[in-house]
């Protein structure tokens, strides 16, 4: 059949016939033109020995089989094998073999596996290799186990198959076999046993087992790739001392795989300015996708927000000149960075950008995009999105979704999410209750609470703690009590916790005091619970116990958290603390705070006293809150935004009453929709009233 064929394929590479140069061209210059051309060319080859009268050399046919072979070509492989007048070689036989497994024909393999005669080693471990690639464990190592000689390769295949499907503790065990039969492991070996231990996060395990071998992987010289496998290893189990010196070891050898992973280890262990260090010292030409990733993921997950935003601009910035197509982790990452932040402009910017550049997002990105948009206060859209663009949800989109109405105290529609998703088959989890449960807290619906509290089959502290808020905020503080006392289990900070703000809210001092020295027990550092306590004092007038708490902060050396707020602007996050004089534009801030003050002054605002936590004068009281750092955020926004527009704000502790009074004035006067998220809900300021109703 070939050689009726080949005169239709064109002399490969120029070559040409004894008459036209006066060379013999013999069975291995074809051999040696194959290794020129690669397998693609194998056709070109083939036909052009058929003309010639070389296609019958055994290595020459085996070579172009097996080419026939690797690109798919399996038919022309198995004529030219049918075809071959000779005896066939187990050479021939194993390509054709590893042919059929190489493009998933696996019946055909095994038939001419069980048809082939003197089968040797090489056969054997086709079999092996090709059934683990296939998911066959069982048969790969019925093959394995009937194998009346191995080496090296084989044993490395198996173990290989357990590895690349899952089962580490099988390839560990297996390897032990091996030692113990007297294979020495090669470096192969090595790559497969450390990549499982790094699947098993036991870097302890692969170091004894190459003491055991007497290999030192500080001394000995290794093989790059289990260099590699070792720093990777390290550097997943968290061993970075050991990974950064097989990194350094490596210098120039280094390659994108052993910078990432260096990267991703020091943002893992939170050490973000050495991962920052390594990823601006990789050569751009070796940076890909999962290099930017590392960094942008490492600054979400460590709280650098805005930085990973900034590095994403930087990212897919043609100025820059390090153009890079981000993929879905990216997005996810910063749709839940700019989340965060509550930075809605950047949000709805890469919104626009995966649109605009047609990312496709699976479940994961459009769960980061539910939680932007009901972080960054814009519910409508978490509705459209969840609603009317996610095909498909689960568990997590359901707990997004119903976290970002608890924040907004829309109780009643998170209690019929909980209901929809239970009609859908999704198994509601410890997140969705703790969901439903702050948003029935929330909304002060105490009965509704009870009827989720009670569905719960084996509710969690952290579910006793949202029913300790929710009777807490209602004002039933002996029922918040007793069922402290009832606990099946200990209680924990965040229960105390939710009943000492009870007691600020409703200046129990007694109850809160007992409060306060669990929390001091449980969390003698967090500043949080001193604040509270001292809010309390403050708020019924007790200054030397305000005094006396301060002191005792002192003495343990607690700091009070900074409060801090920030508002969005052209991309760009404006900060500020309470009394900041450092902004570009204080002095057009203050100029409008004083403004609204005189304003709100007419209309009836006087300072609430008790949101000053100092003994002092009038005058000193009004001075410390007019200057917090929401209000100056908020004026910093009505210079800069569009009137009409809405101001959203973020704060990272909770308003103060005083704020929260000033801030309903400020929307009437202005006109304006204002919408402050502090480190417990969602305040909507419009016409001096607030979404919350005074309920927070």
């Amino acid at each position: 059949m070939f050689s009726r064929c080949c005169s239709k394929f064109p002399c490969p590479g120029g070559l040409q016939t004894n008459g036209e140069r006066g060379l013999g061209i013999d069975a291995s210059s074809y051999l040696a033109l194959m290794k020129s051309v690669g397998d693609h060319g194998g056709v070109q080859v083939h036909a052009h020995a058929v003309k010639r009268g070389h296609d019958r050399d055994v290595y020459l046919r085996n070579a172009i089989l097996s080419s026939y072979a690797k690109v798919g070509h399996l038919e022309d492989a198995r004529r030219l094998f049918d075809e071959m007048p000779e005896k066939r070689t187990p050479a021939d036989w194993n390509s054709m073999i590893s042919g059929y497994w190489k493009w998933g024909l696996r019946e055909r393999a095994r038939e001419l596996f069980n048809a082939m005669p003197g089968k040797n080693v090489i056969s054997w471990t086709a079999m092996v290799a090709g059934s683990a690639k296939t998911g066959d464990l069982q048969g790969a190592r019925k093959y394995f186990d009937e194998m009346p000689r191995r080496n090296v390769v084989s044993w490395n295949a198996m173990l290989s198959g357990y590895f690349q499907n899952g089962f580490q503790d099988e390839a560990l065990k297996l390897f032990d076999e091996m030692v113990s039969s007297g294979f020495p492991p090669d470096d192969t070996t090595w790559v497969t046993v450390i990549s499982s231990c790094t699947a098993r996060g036991d870097a302890s395990f692969a170091t004894r087992l190459m003491e055991r071998l007497g290999l030192d992987q500080e001394h000995i010289d290794l093989n790059y790739f289990v260099k590699t496998a070792l720093l990777n290893m390290y550097a997943k189990c968290g061993n970075i001392t050991k990974a950064r010196w097989i990194f350094d070891d490596l210098g120039s050898r280094r390659s994108t795989v052993t910078w990432n992973a260096m990267i991703s280890a020091y943002c893992k262990e939170g050490d973000l300015a050495s991962a920052r260090e390594l990823f601006d010292m990789m050569p751009l030409l070796e940076r890909d996708v999962v290099s930017w990733n590392s960094m942008i993921c490492g600054y979400t997950q460590n709280g650098q927000s805005t930085l990973a935003i900034e590095l994403f601009h930087q990212m897919v910035s043609v100025e820059a000149g390090v153009l890079m197509k981000p993929d879905e982790v990216t997005i996810t990452s910063v749709l839940s960075a700019c989340g965060h932040l509550g930075a809605m402009e950047s949000g709805k910017w890469m919104v626009e950008y995966v649109n605009k550049h047609q990312i496709k997002l699976d479940l994961s990105g459009y769960n980061s995009m539910l939680f932007m948009y009901s972080r960054c206060g814009s519910m409508d859209e978490a509705r459209r999105v969840f609603h009317k663009v996610m095909e498909v949800k689960d568990v997590v989109s359901y707990n997004t979704l119903i976290t970002g109405l608890a924040a907004h105290g829309l109780g009643g529609e998170a209690l019929q999410l909980l209901s929809e998703m239970k009609t859908r088959g999704i198994e509601p989890n410890r997140v969705t209750y703790i969901g439903v449960l702050t948003a029935c807290s929330h909304a002060g619906l105490i009965e509704e609470g009870w009827r989720v509290f009670g569905s719960i089959r084996e509710p969690a502290v952290d579910h006793y703690a949202c029913m300790v808020d929710l009777l807490g905020r209602v004002g039933e503080l002996k029922k918040a009590e007793l069922l402290i006392r009832e606990m099946p289990m200990e209680p924990h900070s965040g229960v105390y916790g939710s009943l000492l703000n009870a007691c600020r809210i409703h200046r129990r001092v007694d109850l809160g005091e007992v409060a306060a020295r669990k929390l001091f027990e449980l969390e003698p550092h967090n500043s949080g619970n001193y604040v509270l306590l001292s809010n309390l004092y403050a708020s019924v007038g007790s200054w030397g116990d305000v005094d006396r708490v301060r002191e005792l902060m002192r003495g343990r050396g607690v700091k009070k958290t900074t409060a801090l707020s920030w508002v969005e602007y052209n991309g760009r996050i404006h900060e500020f603390v309470a009394g900041d004089i450092s902004h570009e534009q204080t002095n057009e801030i203050y100029r409008l705070l004083g403004d609204l003050e005189t304003r709100m002054r007419r209309a009836g605002y006087m300072v609430d006293d008790s949101c000053s936590l100092r003994d002092v004068g009038q005058e000193e009281k009004e001075e410390s809150v007019r200057v917090h750092s929401e209000r100056l955020a908020i004026c910093y926004a009505l210079l800069v935004s569009e009137v009409g527009s809405a101001i959203r704000v973020v704060k990272n502790l909770r308003l103060c009453s005083d704020c929260h009074t000033a801030i309903k004035m400020i929307s009437k006067l202005e006109g304006r929709k204002i919408i402050v998220r502090d480190n417990n809900r969602f305040h909507h300021f419009v016409e001096g009233k607030c979404s919350c109703n005074n309920y927070w």
